[in-house]
């Protein structure tokens, strides 16, 4: 069996990466080692329209569930603000259904995907997998965390997400919990997927996830779980290089998740985009430079970013309850205001500055958090 490009990993970043090389001709194949694409669903599925747009996504009605209306952000000793989100277009999407809508997409142009195959290893002519042998040009690592663990593993948080019913889950109504205690270096999360449904989650380092978020569940009230998930998370920004001979990795395998919050519907997807067109053109070319415009498009367009969503996480990681605590109570009906009407969720660092009290206070902030501010404000 021989294919142009053979993708490991049937997520957003690996399917949109097939469909972009299948429409410009290439042949493509796409493994998936679950027995379902979509599955297991990780993610809280948060994601702008604007961004859905550019991935080329008009969401199915079974995929979209609904716009967010706000976002409350809860301090340690349980102040709390709330941003509208209205204006940013946010929506709760099922990421199980996006990723077969794209699975979908990517088989019209003339991909061809399967499930319950796993990559086993490269060959000289391609790779190999649990069943057999392929030929290819090009192999995408598409999958995902996994690829990065035995990398890197200070990039890795432990997480767990629930989904559940429960009355106090209000549709359009996302809440974001820190606790520097119970999630060091990360945060606690509801989103509803509607009203009276919706995922709870929490990731931090050194904890018991599954306890601690036992502990959340039995302080907010009755609820049943549905679904239990339980996952690594990459929080440390790109990998150096996207392009290692034959091999272009894409998505969280290539660490284009946000290092701030680890979502990366977005950002992967884009990756995975400007991967196939590179292929693509490396593919009628035979020219290795065309593989390297991938890594040069991704960058410049989220490289600036993610440095600052970078350093915003060292910040907050050396923060502790007291100091979050104070700088609630800094927060203004003004920037938060600002917030709502102005920002942009796919590129939050401006959120995150003005939530510190960076703009206003410098010195304070200074006070209270250290020297890589100036950084961030640049």
């Amino acid at each position: 069996m021989s294919f142009d490009v053979v993708i490991a990993g049937g997520s957003i970043a690996g399917l949109l990466c097939a469909r972009e090389i299948a429409v410009r001709g290439g042949t493509v194949l796409v493994i998936e080692e679950d027995y379902e694409i979509g599955t297991p669903e990780h993610c809280g599925g948060l994601v702008s329209l604007a961004g859905l747009e550019e991935l080329g996504v008009i969401p199915f009605r079974k995929t979209f569930d609904h716009l967010i209306e706000s976002a409350d952000i809860i301090a340690p000793n349980g102040n709390n603000f709330t941003i509208n989100s209205k204006k940013q277009k946010v929506v709760e999407i099922s990421r199980r259904e996006l990723d077969k809508q794209i699975a979908f997409q990517a088989q019209k142009s003339g991909a061809v995907i399967k499930v319950r195959t796993s990559f086993q290893e490269l060959t000289d002519t391609g790779i190999r997998t649990n069943e057999e042998r392929i030929d290819c040009k090009i192999f995408v690592d598409a999958r995902g965390v996994s690829s990065l663990i035995h990398k890197d593993r200070t990039g890795i948080l432990s997480s767990a997400q629930y989904e559940i019913y429960a009355d106090w889950i209000k549709k359009g109504k996302v809440e974001v919990m820190f606790d520097q205690e119970k999630y060091p270096g990360f945060f606690a999360w509801i989103i509803p997927s509607g009203e009276g449904k919706g995922k709870v989650g929490i990731a931090g380092k050194g904890i018991n996830v599954a306890d601690m978020l036992d502990r959340i569940l039995k302080e907010k009230g009755e609820f049943s779980i549905i679904r239990k998930i339980f996952a690594p998370i990459w929080i440390k920004g790109p990998i150096k290089k996207f392009v290692e001979g034959k091999t272009v990795i894409v998505g969280d395998a290539a660490g284009q998740a946000k290092p701030t919050t680890a979502g990366g519907i977005f950002t992967s997807g884009m990756g995975g985009v400007y991967a196939g067109q590179a292929i693509s053109k490396f593919l009628k070319t035979n020219d290795k430079n065309a593989l390297e415009e991938y890594q040069k498009r991704w960058s410049e367009r989220f490289g600036k970013e993610f440095e600052k969503q970078m350093l915003a996480r060292k910040i907050l990681e050396r923060i502790d309850n007291n100091t979050i605590n104070k700088l609630f109570e800094t927060i203004t009906p003004e920037i938060i205001n600002e917030i709502s009407e102005k920002d942009d969720f796919d590129f939050h660092t401006g959120s995150i500055v003005k939530l510190l009290g960076l703009k206003g206070s410098i010195k304070t902030a200074q006070t209270l958090i250290g020297g890589e501010i100036k950084k961030l404000l640049t």
